[in-house]
């Protein structure tokens, strides 16, 4: 087991050399820091275990950073005050804002131990109920075959601190699929982070590795997600300058304008579209950095393929929504679910979640009913859609038949290199009627024969 670490921060150099030496016979990892600038910079390169921190500081006062680091999303650490000019006001302060205790100077080895072993004990409690209670809500539902699969491979992706890569659709389900793999991690109780690769386009350095300037940290993703795991969200969207600062990260790290070199400890989890690394020039994808991220690749199936769990999703979000949003509560009647297991989900998950959440804002009466299912799908298809993420049951009878052969022949003459006598032969037709055939649903044969 990693030792917990504690960092202590006093201006005092010998309560400083004294807690260190104490602490770390202890068989603790004892980080310190001379007053509150080095604390940010300690704290932002690696959260701690615990904090024991001075209330009289020079610069800044124990009492002003604790109000700090409140206030600060993801910060999650028991800290216990010292002083040796405690008042009640002051205590008081200090536990209103979430400080474990309050010890005074000069110290007592055994009470200051005795502490330390609590306020450790208890932010352990106090992660692993945030883990089981996160991975209760965080685990992906569904009953079909598919969707148990995928459930046990993150489970076993989970078990190791190696990359993955979550490879679907738009709309699929990565990020959540990525915050599942964290919450049965070895790193739960430290932070998911995550990074949109669009976002880097501009200065990926600075949003990556951060800043230091006069002496005060901006954290970037890096910092941010130490101890825990990064998510990089949409890999296809990464600009050359992003690739190269990832790679380079790989190895350690100096925030702009600072000189120390920083060790990266996270675990990488990233997400991209099926065929992204495959992109033309003039922005391949580095092979290295692709060699790094997908040690474990994971596929995330389209909803279509696992239209079973229709039904249990939407009920999933109908219940969702209500509680979060204080949404009136609707329910999908027999209809309208069998209608919705048989549409092709072209957005996947994503569309099923705002389609619920439009039929609760709009919608009137208890029941979600076939009709209303109706006009909401009633929204006219693209015809260069795939065939499987078209709605043909939104369709006429004549014109779903259209769509289908006009998708079908268009696929099979691709297979045929554009040749319509190969094309006669594969799919059974007289090579007269099926140039008749071709004209009369609009497919330009001649193109794709040059294509």
């Amino acid at each position: 087991m990693t030792a917990a670490r504690i960092l202590v921060v006093d201006d005092e150099a010998d309560i400083r050399g004294l807690l260190k030496e104490i602490l770390s016979e202890e068989g603790y990892d004892v980080e310190i820091a001379a007053d509150a600038s080095q604390a940010r910079s300690s704290r932002a390169a690696q959260v701690p275990d615990l904090v024991l921190l001075d209330i009289w500081m020079p610069d800044t006062d124990g009492i002003t950073l604790l109000r700090e680091w409140s206030v600060t999303d993801g910060y999650d650490c028991p800290v216990v005050m010292m002083s040796g000019h405690g008042t009640v006001e002051t205590a008081v302060e200090a536990t209103r804002l979430g400080a474990f205790d309050f010890v005074e100077k000069p110290l007592s080895l055994t009470k200051l131990l005795r502490t330390v072993e609590r306020a450790l004990d208890a932010g352990r409690r106090k992660r692993l109920s945030a883990r089981s209670q996160g991975s209760a809500l965080a685990v992906p539902i569904g009953k079909a075959k598919v969707t148990q699969t995928l459930r046990e491979q993150v489970q076993q992706a989970a078990s190791s601190s190696s990359p993955v890569l979550l490879v679907g659709e738009l709309g699929s389900g990565r990020e959540a699929y990525a915050r599942y793999l964290h919450s049965l991690s070895a790193r739960a109780a430290k932070p998911f982070f995550t990074v949109v690769a669009a976002s880097l386009a501009q200065d990926p350095t600075a949003a990556l590795f951060g800043s230091e300037r006069d002496g005060k940290v901006e954290p970037g993703a890096f910092d941010q997600a130490t101890g825990g795991s990064l998510y990089v969200s949409g890999l296809e969207d990464l600009n050359v300058n992003a690739q190269r600062a990832l790679v380079g990260a790989i190895d350690g790290y100096t925030r702009v304008g600072g000189r120390q070199r920083l060790q990266l400890n996270v675990r990488w989890i990233s997400s991209a579209q099926e065929g992204f690394e495959l992109r033309a020039s003039p922005e391949p994808f580095r092979r290295d950095l692709l060699a790094h991220l997908n040690v474990i690749t994971l596929r995330i199936p389209p909803l279509r393929d696992y239209a079973e769990d229709v039904p249990d999703l939407l009920r999933y979000y109908v219940d969702r929504l209500v509680d979060e949003q204080h949404l009136p509560l609707r329910r999908f009647s027999v209809a309208a679910q069998n209608r919705l297991r048989n549409y092709p989900w072209p957005g996947n998950v994503g569309e099923l979640k705002n389609l619920v959440q439009r039929v609760l804002i709009l919608g009137a009466g208890e029941e979600i009913r076939l009709e209303e299912i109706e006009r909401e799908l009633a929204v006219k298809m693209a015809v260069d859609e795939p065939l499987v993420k078209q709605d043909l049951l939104a369709l006429p009878l004549r014109e779903a038949r259209e769509q289908f052969e006009r998708a079908y022949l268009q696929q099979q003459l691709l297979l045929c290199n554009g040749k319509v006598g190969q094309l006669a032969k594969r799919v059974g037709m007289e090579r007269t009627h099926l140039y008749r055939k071709l004209r009369a649903l609009g497919v330009d044969f001649r193109q794709l024969g040059e294509d």
